[in-house]
């Protein structure tokens, strides 16, 4: 059936809608254009900025695009400094408190989600409420309880108090929510246990979920700088943040050049971890409802 054309609908007027519809698609693409270039040239300074000296970064007034192209910075990274021990701490302490995020925030959110005891309605309050508890709040007692505990200057002093947190239960207590209580159920009249139900059936339904946590915990984790500074008390113990503010200062001014480098390594992992989990993050967020 072929679409009727309004008589009252003039081809002036059809023109004219049509022109001010591209004008709004243009406006949006501009916008989106300058967005995107906000939150690009930060990281196109970093990248420029590893491969200038430092008298070239100091330059006044400042050139985008380096006079003369050095990996000094690189060289003196992978060197000079101990970089791989610092990449393995990184990789250690944050691969394992993702890990152990992924698991024991599953586990309680599918207790708190699916299974039916006394008391799971304030244990949700309560995992609610700390989420309103800023982190400095808990840093002093935390270290306190740490040190005397005998971890300080530890992988387990810098691993232990992050090994779930409140916002992962969250997170995966909503999306378990909102699977089917179905399946559940009949796993329970096959003779299934909750540990096989929770293993067999609520992780590989959770996909969605498990990959925005692990996005999430790794990102803040490999990020982390205050807590690994108090707690790692000698060299071997330092992660990649914590070594390259420390080494980045040299007579008395920041090495710039230095200091882009190794934010440059920092960034890669992140770019690879959310790059590969990606489809599971978005469709995680749309699911859980968080905004």
């Amino acid at each position: 059936m072929s679409a009727t054309v309004s008589p009252n609908v003039s081809p002036n007027m059809r023109a004219r809608e049509a022109r001010q519809t591209g004008v709004r698609a243009w406006a949006v693409y501009g916008a989106l254009g300058i967005a995107l270039a906000v939150v690009v040239s930060p990281l196109a300074w970093m990248l420029l900025g590893s491969v200038k000296s430092d008298a070239e970064i100091r330059r006044i007034p400042p050139t985008w695009l380096p006079e003369q192209v050095t990996l000094e910075n690189y060289e003196e990274l992978f060197t000079r400094l101990d970089f791989p021990q610092y990449f393995a701490n990184s990789v250690l302490v944050t691969g394992t408190i993702t890990l152990g995020n992924l698991l024991f925030c599953s586990m309680l959110g599918y207790a708190l989600a699916k299974i039916d005891f006394a008391g799971r309605r304030a244990l949700f309050a309560l995992v609610v409420g700390t989420l309103m508890v800023p982190g400095m709040v808990t840093f002093i007692p935390l270290f306190v309880l740490i040190s005397n505990l005998g971890l300080v200057d530890s992988y387990a002093g810098m691993i232990l108090p992050y090994l779930a947190g409140p916002f992962g239960v969250f997170l995966m207590r909503q999306f378990i929510s909102g699977l089917p209580d179905e399946v559940f159920d009949a796993a329970r009249v096959d003779g299934a246990g909750e540990a096989r139900i929770f293993a067999r059936i609520a992780l590989p339904l959770s996909r969605p979920a498990l990959a925005t946590l692990a996005i999430l915990t790794f990102l803040a984790q490999w990020n982390s700088f205050l807590w690994p500074l108090v707690v790692a008390q000698t060299e071997s113990r330092y992660t990649l943040p914590v070594a390259l503010a420390l080494y980045s200062i040299g007579q008395n001014q920041i090495r710039y050049g230095l200091l882009l480098a190794g934010a440059v390594i920092v960034v890669i992992p992140v770019m690879v971890v959310f790059l590969a989990l990606q489809r599971f993050f978005v469709q995680g967020i749309a699911m859980t409802g968080l905004k």
